[in-house]
C-alpha cells in the first residue's frame, strides 16, 4: 500500500517535471526552433490544425524558420495565422516557402521572459508540493484506518519528503538552465 502511494507520487511528480519542460519549450530564447510555431493554429479544410500538421517547419539558420506548406493554397492561411499569433513574428512569403526571421530579444524582453520562466517554475514547485500533500493525506488515512503503524507512516512521509526535495531540485536545475539560456546572447 505504502509503496503504491510512493510510486504514484513519483510518477505524478515526473509528469509535473515533463509539463514544466513543455512550458519552458514554448518560451523562445531568440534561437529558431520549430516548436515555436506549435501553438499557432491554421484552418485546414474547416478543421483547426497546428502548422506542423499542414506544413514542414524547419530551421534555416540560428534566427530563421522556414515553413513549406504541403499545399500551395495553404500559404496565405499559414502566413495570416503566424501574423495573428501573439509571437510577434513577421513572415515573408517567397513562392511556396514562408521565411520567418526571429528578431533579437531586447534586454527588457529577456528580463520579462525570465519573470515568466520563474513563474512557471513556481507553478511546477506548487504542483509537486500538492502531490506531496495528497500522498501524505493518503498515508494518514491508512494510519487512521489502522492499516499501517505510526512508524511505517512516519517512514513513508520521510520518503515522500525526500522524493519531493529531489523533484524540487530538478525544477531548480531546469530554471537555472532556462534562465541562463535567456540571458545569454
Amino acid at each position: 500500500m505504502i509503496s503504491d502511494i510512493q510510486q504514484s507520487a513519483a510518477t505524478r511528480m515526473g509528469k509535473s517535471i515533463e509539463a514544466l519542460k513543455h512550458e519552458f519549450s514554448k518560451i523562445r530564447t531568440g534561437r529558431a526552433h520549430p516548436s515555436l510555431l506549435d501553438q499557432v493554429v491554421v484552418s485546414y479544410y474547416g478543421t483547426d490544425s497546428s502548422i506542423s500538421q499542414v506544413a514542414n517547419v524547419a530551421v534555416e539558420d540560428a534566427r530563421t524558420l522556414t515553413v513549406t506548406p504541403w499545399e500551395k493554397s495553404m500559404v496565405q492561411a499559414i502566413e495570416k495565422a503566424i501574423l495573428k499569433s501573439d509571437l510577434g513574428l513577421n513572415p515573408a512569403t517567397n513562392g511556396m516557402t514562408i521565411r520567418i526571421p526571429l528578431p533579437a530579444l531586447t534586454e527588457e524582453r529577456r528580463r520579462g521572459l525570465v519573470k515568466v520562466v520563474k513563474h512557471e517554475a513556481e507553478n511546477g514547485r506548487v504542483a509537486i508540493r500538492n502531490i506531496r500533500r495528497d500522498s501524505n493525506s493518503e498515508i494518514k488515512d491508512l494510519l487512521k484506518d489502522k492499516k499501517i503503524s505510526e512508524d511505517d507512516a512516519h517512514d513513508a512521509e520521510e520518503k515522500i519528503q525526500k522524493l519531493t526535495d529531489q523533484y524540487i531540485k530538478d525544477v531548480e536545475k531546469l530554471l537555472e538552465a532556462k534562465e541562463a539560456d535567456l540571458l545569454s546572447m
